[in-house]
């Protein structure tokens, strides 16, 4: 059942509050809309929207008072559940050994407040990939576990916006516990709200609303479908695993490396992006150790070493591992792809490098091999 929320932003934020969670949302910090507490709803980026290119964020003022009238900024939810730190154990050295402590903090309870649906997606694969196997990562399970999730639906997506491609947006999928849809009226925002779990409807029970009539729902599914007709990228939605499979030869490869600086931003912003490496370090006398997991890159020239040298030693083989796994071989680890379409990648590239345009070159390139092997065995069977 659909309500409306007649109250604001202000009366949800307060609840969540009070329900114990600390409340983390979109906020405008450093020229960017960041992911941070928010200590009351007047923090959120009221009038703020965003202007994307590849290579290219700006903030900008917008002419009406929408809080979520921005796209993907260059936090995803990610660090809030797998972090991009963590101490396993430590151990300090005794008089017959030495003494192991593993790291066990007590989770924090989140709310996470405007989490889009290629995010929300975005956190479902993680869940797939970090405990829906054999080997749980106990840390993220205890984080995820606390978390209350606020979705909201897209209404205008960005330059660089290719969720409807994915079948991850506009709208908000299964996986959230309360999910909003602003709509900008003359007299401020209203937002409609739908209810995904048990935890959504206590909580909006706390929350004064009302019963949102049928033309009030059908705008809103009106402005989430419109902006599905309105995204600034596309992505081809089949066939990309056999074509990640096929290309690995493609001369499009050594094109785009001529362009990557090999930096690791894209897996540094990616919201499924999970690759992890371990550092050990001691004091200076040797009587203390610890064990630290830390966030690591496909890019790093070492994450590939093995004996006698690195795997992917070029920038080729480093960009053609990234988005062959990303669009490709994700699908034989997990079931589905580990894009979502949110963007990240492209806007935050410092050279620009569209993950669409590559993929449409590929494309075009496997065509023309078709074409060729065509023509080479129609003139063969003469």
């Amino acid at each position: 059942m659909a309500k409306l929320m007649t109250t604001g932003l202000g009366a949800l934020h307060d609840a969540l509050r009070r329900a114990g969670y600390t409340v983390i949302g979109p906020t405008v910090r450093d020229g960017a809309i960041v992911l941070d507490e928010l200590r009351s709803a007047d923090d959120l980026p009221v009038g703020w929207g965003v202007t994307l290119a590849p290579g290219g964020y700006r903030v900008r003022r917008r002419d009406d008072q929408a809080a979520f009238g921005h796209s993907a900024g260059p936090q995803s939810w990610k660090p809030f559940l797998h972090r991009p730190r963590v101490k396993l154990w430590e151990a300090d050295r005794t008089g017959d050994g030495f003494e192991v402590v593993e790291e066990r903090p007590e989770p924090p309870r989140h709310a996470f407040l405007g989490v889009r649906p290629c995010d929300l997606r975005a956190i479902q694969i993680q869940d797939k990939v970090l405990m829906g196997g054999r080997h749980t990562d106990s840390a993220y399970a205890a984080r995820r576990e606390n978390v209350f999730i606020v979705a909201v639906d897209c209404t205008e997506p960005g330059e660089t916006c290719f969720c409807a491609s994915m079948g991850t947006g506009p709208r908000a999928g299964p996986g959230y516990d309360l999910a909003l849809t602003e709509l900008i009226d003359d007299g401020g925002p209203r937002y409609v709200v739908e209810v995904g779990s048990e935890a959504g409807s206590a909580l909006l029970a706390e929350v004064p609303t009302e019963e949102a009539d049928e033309d009030l729902r059908a705008r809103a599914r009106a402005e989430v479908a419109a902006a599905a007709e309105h995204m600034g990228r596309e992505m081809p939605a089949l066939g990309l695993r056999d074509l990640m499979a096929g290309s690995l030869d493609y001369a499009r490869w050594d094109e785009v490396a001529t362009r990557c600086l090999s930096c690791g931003n894209c897996t540094m912003v990616c919201p499924t992006c999970f690759c992890t490496t371990v550092e050990d370090t001691t004091d200076l006398t040797g009587g203390h150790a610890e064990r630290w997991q830390l966030w690591d890159s496909c890019f790093d020239l070492g994450f590939s070493h093995l004996h006698g040298g690195d795997v992917r030693s070029s920038p080729k083989s480093r960009y053609r591992q990234w988005l062959t796994h990303k669009l490709g071989t994700w699908h034989d680890q997990f079931g589905s792809s580990g894009c979502v379409g949110c963007g990240r990648c492209i806007v935050w590239c410092p050279v620009g490098i569209d993950l669409t345009e590559e993929v449409a070159a590929l494309r075009a390139e496997h065509d023309e091999r078709a074409v060729g092997e065509e023509v080479r065995h129609d003139h063969g069977g003469r």
